[in-house]
């Protein structure tokens, strides 16, 4: 599966635009299919080294809020093969829905 589409490309806001709303848009949902930690997105940029930095909130052993790379996620493997997946399904929430 492909983590990140032309399309969410499109939909992402640029780093530090939506720092001021209190409660931003989620455009896409990254999670971990053998364990709990899941990372949404609200702002990401395409990096000079074509990598993607995004910001969101992360789901993990606690919750938190920050930076992270397309990377990064396309690096972890789990059990039989296991990767991190990106939520098809996933249509735009707001922030306050998962806090």
């Amino acid at each position: 599966m492909k983590l990140l589409t032309k399309e969410i490309e499109k939909k992402l806001p640029k780093l530090y635009s939506q720092e001021h709303e209190e409660n931003p848009v989620i455009i896409v949902k990254f999670f971990c299919p053998w364990n709990q930690w899941t990372w949404f997105a609200y702002e990401g940029e395409k990096q000079e080294n074509d990598d993607w930095l995004f910001f969101g909130m992360v789901h993990g052993d606690d919750h938190e809020i920050g930076y992270f790379l397309l990377s990064e996620l396309k690096s972890v493997s789990g059990p039989f093969g296991l990767k991190i997946e990106r939520d098809k399904y996933f249509d735009n929430h707001r922030l306050n829905e998962f806090r």
